[in-house]
């Protein structure tokens, strides 16, 4: 099979390698579609993301889907022909994190395109079953794929216990922060105001649904936020950009008593924030990392037309163009780009 390979930053090379053979408990699954990550640009361009150094040449790509090509001996309620989402990060199901439920929290994850482990720029993958979900049939797999980016969505919702109502302000407009947007509309928000510096993200997310788009190189976002909410500020903020005037501006813009929740890896992992605001204030900070189980859900909302992930797509390319992909996909204006494989 063909392998896209990460061997130093900024160049891939095409390899032949092995097909994987499931094992008893993983299913075998020909990849269909991956989505270019932020995080597989940065390993792309720079090698390495904090503490996770591509030492070894890696395959990146963790949003992926694909058809079922073999099953284990022990698998069941899959089968060859079906079409899966995979989800990521396998845990190691025996540490207290996963024994609590908080498998996302676990040390010792396997998770795709995260040095040592390759992920899913390859024309087929053996991952473990329960890790695979079955896409109805009006879910592409370029939609299943993206099942991960609105996991992301899906559980910073969750961590900011968004609800009927609610009026959430979303900081950053690439493809998590407008899947936190329909996640958060899907969970009941009423309200939904996004902010970027890239006007054609701040025009795709009004198309999108956002009830107010702010581009903060134009307007003070408190300003803007008290306007809107009549000096009340928003129930819930979602930081998705990692930007540090972002991620300060969040504390200003939410209510007394309300939550941000932030998602945006920033580039300094010291940020300074006012203490005794928060406590004034009364704010709760949540920290959102990953997420787990979101997939059963994430697939429920694209079945019943209740997101979109489709439409953040860009382009698509082929797996012997995944140079040019990701160049394109490293474009400011860029909000998704797709690696396709010929069915």
């Amino acid at each position: 099979m063909r392998a896209a390979v990460l061997v130093e930053p900024t160049e891939f090379e095409l390899e032949e390698r092995p097909r994987p053979s499931p094992g008893p408990d993983d299913v075998l699954v020909a990849v269909r579609d991956v989505g270019i990550c932020g995080s597989d640009i940065h390993y792309y361009e720079h090698g390495r993301i904090g503490d996770y150094v591509v030492e070894e040449p890696l395959v990146l790509g963790h949003e992926s889907a694909g058809e079922v090509a073999a099953v284990g001996e022990n698998v069941t309620g899959l089968a060859p022909g079906d079409r899966v989402a995979l989800e990521p990060g396998v845990p190691c199901r025996r540490c207290a994190h996963c024994k609590r439920g908080d498998y996302h929290l676990c040390e010792d994850v396997t998770f795709m395109a995260t040095p040592p482990h390759d992920g899913a720029f390859a024309e087929y993958v053996a991952w473990p079953a329960d890790f695979a979900y079955k896409l109805p049939d009006s879910v592409s797999t370029a939609a299943g794929a993206l099942c991960e980016p609105l996991s992301v969505g899906i559980h910073a919702c969750r961590r900011g216990d968004i609800g009927t109502g609610d009026t959430v302000l979303v900081t950053g407009a690439g493809p998590i922060g407008l899947l936190v947007m329909e996640a958060a509309r899907a969970a009941g928000a009423t309200d939904v105001l996004v902010t970027d510096v890239v006007a054609e993200k701040l025009t795709r997310a009004e198309a999108r649904g956002a009830d107010l788009a702010i581009d903060v190189t134009e307007a003070d976002l408190e300003t803007a936020v008290d306007e809107y909410t009549d000096g009340v500020g928003a129930d819930v903020v979602v930081e998705a950009s990692g930007a540090t005037p972002s991620i300060q501006s969040t504390f200003d813009a939410v209510r007394r008593g309300g939550t941000v929740v932030l998602v945006g890896l920033a580039d300094e992992a010291t940020v300074p924030v006012d203490v005794l605001e928060l406590i004034d204030n009364e704010i709760d900070v949540a920290g959102s990392f990953r997420y787990k189980n979101t997939y059963d859900a994430a697939v429920a909302l694209l079945a019943d037309g209740s997101v979109d992930v489709e439409g953040l797509i860009d382009f698509e390319a082929p797996l012997d163009g995944i140079d040019d992909a990701f160049g394109r996909a490293m474009d400011p204006t860029a909000v998704k780009g797709m690696i396709t494989f010929d069915g």
